[in-house]
């Protein structure tokens, strides 16, 4: 556990190296997250592009990555997320009862095990499977968001609680499903229940004892949404594009006192850029999924945020959906990059949000520069009007226009949008975002519902199925696994899988994108074009984030299998009808024929023979390189 110990002082050694970085960030995390050899944050770094500069496996020696070991986490349900890894030192989370395991890599024994004591009662109030999506890491301290809403604080060498603090309350359908992330002292979680007509929020702990920093919601009054009605901006191509929101904005948009039961839940990932102090994530629909009762923009759900780290206040917010009619949550990552747009060279933030836009943004003003379909199937708008930065609805395809009670068919995408939480990656080398797709349509059919707190408060039936043609054995693709140039909005290349691809992708300087299927299969591809390198059944369905790290000079490879989710809903919770599971059950019935329900890490690696193969042919290339370059020097001389 050397290397374990030895992260306090490559936390000081950051420290003195990255100034400009640290005074706007957690040293520890910082020191953690530029060792590739761990894998200590949910998105690989603040950024959240989950790119590995290590590069022992790669596109040509793939082929020989075999599974290492194993690990049962004695869990069913939906296994999202990814383990974290921080030195000697593995650790694992389950959904629901939400355990958590340090793992020794030398022989892979289990240091310590915390399982919390939750009611099950929070089971039902949990919309789309009792999911959790990941732990944080910081100052020799483990911090896991439960599903009843308790954050805690647990001593990573042993397991101790240090800290635990109350979230929400799941009697009124407040849960928790996100992965927190540790900014300087401060560690930022959200909460879900946008199906319950829960008012989203995203909230501040200080690590050091637990005590509630701030909390900013997503609707309501300028104050208790941290806005600044003169100085928080929001875009759009008018009048100069970025501008003050104004007062009032989001009661101006709500009927009455519906902002207090309006959604707009924070329950997606978070990421953070030290140069701005700014974190940046996504708030979620409105409630409730019947338009026609809540009439207005309903802001600020289906929100971009930024917002200072140390004071919550918003910078600046860009809705996507404005009264939404479909349940696009706009949770999605928001990967930050430094990429050329359109020639010019942007600090960028991608977003691929349920609604099939892809987006970039100016992450320091919010400008728009980019919102293009990544998607060929989206049907629900024809385009982003790029003067007023609102989507052009079809006519056909308003559920708010038809009305209640009526049956809008056709509607691409479905629910579950073009992208569920599934998280992208990005790689500097292609300049290529990889993303995990759903090609999935919906029929939808609002009706009349009432709030009770704790209660459904959702309002409308779904059906949904594959937005592919079906082909004459009867078989359809339900996704797509993408190349996306995020600087032009284009899809680079596809490739059609027969179910959504529900993993997070990674991509590696070894030249290669990992992600997995709902059937099980861990697929690595070239990163340049969608070539398909490797492929291995794990004994579930994977809905987990592919990571890796590298112990004692061996890359690893892990993914978290256990077929869950929303899209593998049916299967979790023993659901048979095909408007169960909020219309998922239907399309994914086949699932059950490929897959089994089952929680387990797989962790991947090459053989000694051939790492030593990839280490000769490293050493020989290096000789070239030299060589090459010492007779260039003669000759110029």
């Amino acid at each position: 556990m050397k290397r374990y110990y030895l992260l306090i002082g490559a936390a000081i050694s950051a420290l003195l190296i990255t100034l400009t970085t640290t005074v706007s960030a957690n040293p520890s995390v910082t020191a953690a997250t530029a060792d590739p050899n761990n894998w200590s944050i949910w998105g690989g770094n603040y950024t959240g592009q989950r790119y590995s500069k290590l590069n022992q496996i790669n596109k040509d020696n793939v082929a020989n990555l075999r599974p290492d070991w194993t690990f049962s986490t004695g869990v069913l349900r939906g296994h999202e997320g990814g383990p974290l890894v921080v030195g000697d030192m593995m650790f694992i989370h389950t959904p629901f009862p939400n355990k958590v395991f340090a793992i020794d890599q030398k022989d892979q024994s289990i240091i310590w095990k915390y399982e919390p004591k939750q009611d099950v009662s929070t089971i039902p109030v949990m919309c789309c499977d009792t999911v959790a999506r990941g732990l944080a890491y910081a100052d020799g301290k483990i911090f896991l968001q439960q599903a009843d809403t308790t954050l805690v604080a647990l001593d990573a060498k042993t397991g101790k609680k240090i800290w635990s603090v109350k979230n929400g309350d799941p009697k009124k359908g407040e849960t928790n499903t996100n992965a927190p992330i540790v900014v300087k002292d401060k560690v930022l979680t959200g909460i879900s229940g946008g199906e319950f007509g829960v008012r989203g929020f995203i909230v501040a702990y200080n690590i050091k004892d637990g005590s509630q920093a701030w909390k900013c919601y997503s609707t309501g009054p300028d104050a208790e949404m941290c806005m600044d009605p003169e100085k928080t901006t929001t875009w759009n191509g008018t009048d100069g594009g970025i501008k003050p929101v104004g007062k009032d904005s989001s009661l101006k948009s709500w009927k009455g006192d519906q902002w207090k039961i309006g959604g707009g839940t924070t329950w997606g990932w978070y990421t953070y850029d030290p140069d701005t102090n700014l974190m940046y994530y996504g708030s979620g629909n409105p409630s409730t999924w019947n338009p026609t009762v809540r009439p207005g923009d309903n802001k600020w759900s289906m929100t971009i945020w930024a917002r200072d780290a140390d004071t919550g206040m918003a910078k600046w917010v860009y809705q996507m959906t404005p009264h939404d009619e479909w349940d696009y949550d706009g949770i999605n990552e928001m990967v930050l990059a430094d990429i050329k747009v359109k020639g010019k060279d942007v600090k960028a933030l991608v977003h691929f949000d349920r609604n099939g836009f892809g987006y970039t943004l100016d992450r320091i003003t919010g400008e728009v520069l980019v919102a293009e379909k990544f998607d060929p199937a989206v049907n629900w708008a024809s385009k982003v009007d790029m003067k007023t930065g609102r989507p052009i609805v079809v006519d056909k395809y308003s559920t708010d226009k038809n009305g209640v009670d009526v049956n809008s068919e056709g509607i691409c995408p479905a629910a579950l949008g073009s992208k569920d939480m599934q998280p992208s990656t990005y790689s500097p080398k292609t300049g290529l975002f990889y993303v995990p797709t759903n090609h999935v349509c919906m029929d939808y059919e609002p009706f009349e519902v009432e709030y009770v707190a704790g209660q459904p408060y959702v309002g409308a039936t779904l059906s949904m199925f594959p937005a592919g043609k079906v082909t004459k054995d009867g078989t359809s693709n339900l996704g797509n696994f993408i190349a996306w140039d995020a600087s032009e909005g284009k899809i680079k290349w596809s490739i059609s899988e027969p179910f959504s691809v529900w993993s997070g992708a990674l991509a590696t300087a070894g030249d290669i994108v990992f992600y997995g299927t709902l059937e099980g299969y861990l697929k690595a591809i070239d990163s340049t074009t969608g070539k398909e390198l490797y492929r291995f059944k794990t004994p579930s369905g994977i809905i987990g984030n592919v990571n890796t790290w590298s112990y004692n000079g061996k890359q690893y490879v892990g993914v978290l299998s256990g077929i869950g989710g929303w899209a593998g809903i049916g299967m979790a919770a023993g659901l048979e009808g095909d408007t169960d599971g909020l219309g998922a059950v239907g399309a994914y019935k086949k699932l059950s024929s490929y897959t089994q329900l089952g929680g387990v890490l797989t962790v991947f690696a090459l053989p000694d023979s051939a790492i030593k193969k990839a280490q000769t042919e490293t050493k020989k290339d290096v000789l070239v390189a030299v060589s090459t370059t010492a007779s260039t020097t003669t000759a110029v001389k």
